[in-house]
């Protein structure tokens, strides 16, 4: 390095003079190009690797899409390392100024549109665990896989709160509390971004969809989310709050208009709320699409250009995969002067600081033996197992589980013996190419007796239920593996799943098709007890299995160590650690069923009015193989400030006679509030493992602060009060000694 080596070319300069020097070196067009991305692979239009070589050398793109995701042009190790080193070298050595490429993935449980990488359980089985430090090891293992592949930003973590079952990206989010969707928000956040993006180990974070996408009209994905500012605030952006307060490098907008606003083109959400109000300071990244779903979809645009222009002013600052049609509008807009180049140089900013951070100015490239070994390495599927363990939730139980390990089992159903939808949705498609075992191969490498196996039925379609009702009546016990499969989005692409739109898993049908159902009761006209395995992205609607199956248990979509885990579970190696993030309706009509549900008016009176809230299991719920005796709550303070912190104390006693966990839950609820609050939400919660006779005193810490509430007007508000706090059966309360901003 010599006195002529741009300072941006210099690691020992300051981040921020080496994105002002090679800002003051870009022409208009090589500014456009770092603010807009490409991809490699099939979206309509199909983009081969070498056409993208081309493409970044002529147009200088800031970032590509080439793998991790569904249509994506590789999916192979070294096929992947190949493209992104022959990419890399080609923004390097092709182009004026030799700015790295950014890579983007969407590796939401797992680098899991990679073949042989870990899959961890989904947004809503990571939830179930109720354990924010085993997901932040989650998601740093994560963030191992997907940099040692070469990509640089993971779309993760879905901060969406999902309060509508029907909607098809229920499997991506943490479930209905704001609360516990918050704290798994920020641990993610920590998990993929380590100390800091320097760390050669770590990838930017992407938290989405702003500010609210999970509670569309119809249930409908990308439908109007219409919520009033008092929802907005205390119950979508919870999660935003707590990635930002984590650090997250980047926020993506959600498809979805709300109060009439699109997300992309807002500058109420992107600038006044999420920069002015949440202080967010990094960059913005359209969702895919996004921008020309202002001219194609919501149609308050004419065109490219006009979409172009409305994203820009309101803070988008990356067009994720637009192409070069978002280059030359960009382009056209700042030389017509219908848009500041100050806006477009602010944007240019955010995404050199980040490539800067991330050291891709000196060494961009990746190793493929250090891919290869990397990618479902032995740690990574051991976490998995623990994490899958920990998320599996049992519903039931008539005593027939855990099995003894003798019996003759007879296993079944579409999902007992299926990979592709164990993994579930946002991930390989193929069973080629994904690690693992399926319920089936586990449960015959762990039982001692017999394994018959029959599937009986796929997700929609009869398969000789006869053959399986034989060898079920042969059995001691009969596992069946229910639920759904591989989706994303509305319940698609059509074209991978070889369905027709509409056709089940649809959000107009949350009971279990025709032809699982009448396996399931085939099945039990046998006399053999039936073990039901729900293998689901959602909250399936299950009361006859709730009535007539022995036990039932809600794996969610497990991941690649998901059939070990349920075997495990099935025979006691563990117990079934996992309590539920989302509650599970009766029917369709008894939708929404929260269980923080605002209080309200009994108009006719109580007598004359069914529960607000009466699910078939409730938000929480989980049983365990062994008995859990919480006893002696208490407050260590029953008078606070508004900043301090609230410590609930019990005595809990494993007085079964086996080890297992326990979720203590804490709930709270404001007496008098100044505008109407729920009749209880969560606010804490801890895992405690005791061996049998084992007592302990545990003690959750809760801040003050989350008793409180987002006020329109004043912001967030812990208000003078007394406020119950509830555990199971148990109640104590306290008192917020005053608060500034009420009489």
């Amino acid at each position: 390095m010599t006195e002529d080596t741009p300072i941006y070319r210099r690691s020992s300069e300051p981040t921020h003079r080496r994105v002002d020097d090679l800002l003051s070196r870009m022409t208009l067009a090589e500014k456009a190009g770092q603010v807009v991305g490409t991809w490699a692979g099939d979206r309509g239009e199909t983009l081969e690797i070498p056409v993208v070589r081309d493409t970044v050398a002529e147009h200088g793109f800031g970032s590509v899409a080439a793998f991790g995701w569904a249509g994506a042009a590789v999916s192979e190790p070294r096929g992947i390392v190949e493209a992104v080193n022959t990419l890399q070298e080609t923004a390097l050595e092709e182009t004026r100024l030799g700015i790295p490429l950014l890579f983007t993935v969407d590796a939401v449980h797992g680098h899991a549109y990679v073949e042989d990488a870990t899959v961890f359980p989904n947004g809503l089985g990571a939830a179930a665990t109720w354990d924010p430090a085993l997901i932040e090891r989650v998601a740093a293992a994560t963030a191992r896989e997907v940099r040692a592949t070469g990509a640089h930003q993971n779309y993760s973590p879905t901060c969406d709160v999902a309060r509508d079952p029907r909607w098809g990206r229920v499997q991506e989010t943490h479930g209905e509390s704001p609360r516990l969707a918050a704290d798994l928000a920020a641990a993610k956040v920590w998990g993929l971004q380590g100390e800091g993006i320097d760390d050669p180990e770590s990838v930017v974070a992407t938290a989405k969809h702003f500010p609210a996408y999970s509670d569309p009209e119809r249930g409908q994905d990308g439908a109007p989310v219409e919520v009033s500012e008092y929802v907005l605030g205390n119950t979508f952006l919870p999660p935003f709050e707590a990635a930002i307060d984590a650090g997250v490098e980047s926020v993506m907008p959600a498809y979805s208009a709300t109060n009439g606003e699109p997300a992309h083109s807002s500058p109420r959400w992107l600038r006044d709320l999420l920069r002015e109000e949440l202080g967010f300071d990094g960059h913005v990244v359209a969702d895919w699409s996004g921008v020309k779903q202002l001219h194609e979809s919501h149609g308050v645009t004419a065109g490219w250009r006009e979409s172009v222009r409305r994203t820009r002013e309101a803070g988008l600052d990356v067009g994720s995969v637009d192409h070069t049609v978002h280059v030359e509008k960009l382009v056209d807009l700042v030389e017509d002067g219908q848009l500041d180049e100050a806006i477009l140089d602010d944007s240019v900013r955010r995404v050199l600081r980040v490539k800067f951070e991330l050291g891709l100015f000196e060494d961009p490239y990746v190793d493929v033996e250090e891919a290869v070994s990397m990618l479902g390495c032995d740690e990574h599927r051991e976490l998995a197992r623990e994490a899958a363990r920990q998320s599996i939730t049992l519903l039931e139980n008539d005593g027939i589980l855990p099995l003894s390990g003798s019996e003759t089992v007879f296993v079944g159903g579409p999902n007992a013996d299926n990979l592709v939808h164990q993994v579930g949705g946002w991930s390989h498609h193929e069973e080629t190419g994904l690690a693992g075992e399926t319920v089936r191969e586990a449960i015959e490498a762990r039982a001692a007796g017999d394994v018959l196996y029959e599937q009986g039925a796929t997700l929609t379609e009869e398969r000789d239920i006869d053959a399986a009702v034989e060898k079920a009546s042969q059995a001691d016990v009969a596992v069946l593996g229910l639920g759904e499969g591989w989706y994303i989005h509305e319940f698609g692409p059509q074209d991978m799943l070889g369905t027709d739109t509409g056709e089940w898993p649809t959000r107009s049908q949350l009971r279990l098709p025709p032809a699982q159902r009448r396996l399931a009761e085939e099945i039990h006209e046998t006399g053999t007890p039936v073990v039901g395995v729900l293998l689901t992205g959602r909250p399936l609607i299950v009361d006859w299995l709730a009535e007539h199956a022995d036990a039932l248990l809600m794996a969610y979509f497990p991941g690649t160590e998901g059939g070990q885990a349920a075997a495990e579970t099935l025979f006691g190696d563990c117990d079934p650690g996992g309590r539920l993030p989302i509650s599970i309706a009766r029917s369709h009509g008894d939708l929404p069923q929260l269980h923080d549900h605002a209080r309200h008016p009994l108009t006719l009176g109580a007598d004359e009015h069914p529960a607000s809230y009466d699910p078939l299991y409730p938000f929480g719920h989980g049983q365990s193989y062994t008995t859990f005796d919480r006893r002696d709550l208490e407050l260590t303070e029953t008078t606070v400030g508004p900043d301090g912190t609230v410590s609930v104390a019990m005595t809990v006693e494993n007085v079964g006679s086996r080890p297992g966990e326990d979720v203590i839950q804490v709930y709270g609820r404001q007496e008098t509030p100044s505008r109407v609050r729920s009749e209880r939400e969560l606010v804490g919660y801890d895992r405690v493992a005791l061996d049998p006779g084992e007592a302990r005193t545990i003690e959750v810490e809760i801040p003050v602060e989350h008793f409180g509430f987002y006020k329109p007007g004043e912001g967030h508000v812990v208000e003078s009060d007394t406020y119950a706090v509830t555990v199971g059966d148990m109640e104590a309360a306290f008192t917020v000694e005053r608060v500034g901003n009420r009489d």
